[in-house]
């Protein structure tokens, strides 16, 4: 039996996308730049996924532009930020995704910006408080850049009270929404936003596709030079097939969001009731009010299991998150885990779900658990 408990790194793709996809990985191959029919049904599908994902997330047409991942689109808003807007200082947490945390040292390092770390509660929710301190205690010109949803503990940030804090001291807001964009409704009218990054292949859609959203108000130069696509920011013929099904995705992941969410919560509650029937000692990295419903974080005494455990989690044909591995196949915890000095002496697992996720599955998990754990 195969059980795929990693849909926080990468979900499948949704069958509805893949059809809305097929036409333009076949028939439909002209240059979405070209004046003639062939390229102009090509630029009427990206305009109409651009307008959808617009209405989506209460923003502009004009504000979306596609790129190819989450990650790309991390790096625009940053680099761009400092090239640009005369950005002198990022503000942002150790616990952000690597191309964040990476990108922030390069201008570092390349650029000579001030990076500032914000305090953290225990899972890695920012402290609003401190953030506060931070921005009233500088007049540099500066960025702000906290992921909405932290990806391996499920943490929520509250991009709202983030957003009110930087338009009080002027600074720009840019949020890593990867793990809540088709998960979460966000209005970004009401929010506070200056740049906004999501990847399809988080909510059903293809890999190698996402896209960034810019507020208006702010006019960036080009990222890639050339033809001057995406209204000059990046230059480079469009991924029509991964447009059009990470639009197809995420219309339908809004359209079934709060059944869906019930459906979740429901398998994420089954898994964790499970475990804590299991073992006593298992902990779970969250403040459930304060935490997705996709992801579940959890950690195991290393004494409970053997230095092959993971190596047996997959032979059994389970799929989760164990972070990184030494070369016996053992659990080496994460650098968020090691810099929270979260569960020392521990083994921690992301299992991270979706609507494709069963009972059946979770009870075939849970009786792996039982049986290695010795209830």
């Amino acid at each position: 039996m195969q059980i795929y408990l990693d849909h926080a790194a990468s979900s499948p793709l949704h069958p509805k996308a893949l059809k809305a996809m097929m036409p333009y990985l076949g028939l439909s191959y002209g240059n979405p730049s070209s004046v003639h029919s062939f390229g102009r049904k090509q630029k009427a599908a990206i305009e109409n996924v651009r307008k959808s994902i617009a209405n989506h997330l209460g923003a502009k047409s004009s504000e979306i532009y596609f790129c190819s991942s989450g990650t790309e689109a991390n790096n625009i808003a940053l680099k761009l930020a400092v090239q640009d807007l005369n950005v002198e200082r990022i503000i942002t947490s150790h616990v952000e995704h690597k191309c964040v945390l990476n990108t922030a040292k390069f201008l570092k390092d390349q650029h000579n910006i001030e990076v500032e770390y914000l305090d953290l509660g225990i899972y890695g929710q920012v402290d609003l408080n401190h953030l506060e301190k931070l921005l009233l205690k500088s007049n540099k010109k500066t960025l702000v850049s906290i992921m909405h949803i932290q990806n391996e503990l499920g943490s929520i940030n509250n991009i709202d009270r983030i957003g009110e804090l930087c338009k009080q001291s002027d600074a720009f807001f840019h949020s890593d929404t990867v793990q809540s964009i088709g998960h979460y409704s966000l209005n970004l009218e009401n929010l506070n936003i200056s740049f906004l990054s999501a990847s399809a292949h988080k909510f059903n859609g293809p890999l190698g596709i996402g896209f960034l959203y810019k507020k208006s108000t702010i006019a960036l130069s080009p990222w890639l030079h050339g033809g001057g696509h995406e209204r000059n920011l990046r230059s480079s013929t469009e991924n029509v097939p991964g447009i059009v099904g990470m639009g197809e995705a995420l219309k339908i992941a809004y359209a079934n969001l709060e059944k869906d969410k019930a459906q979740i919560n429901k398998i994420k509650t089954q898994l964790k009731n499970g475990l804590l029937a299991i073992h006593k000692e298992i902990l779970f990295n969250e403040i459930p009010e304060e935490t997705t419903y996709t992801i579940l974080s959890c950690s195991i005494p290393n004494r409970l299991i053997n230095d092959t455990f993971t190596i047996q989690l997959d032979m059994a044909g389970i799929s989760v998150s164990t972070g990184s591995a030494c070369s016996s196949g053992a659990v080496k915890g994460s650098n968020v885990l090691e810099f929270l000095n979260l569960n020392t002496d521990y083994s921690t697992f992301r299992f991270s779900f979706s609507t494709l996720t069963t009972s059946k599955e979770i009870n075939y998990v849970l009786d792996f658990f039982r049986k290695e754990l010795g209830s």
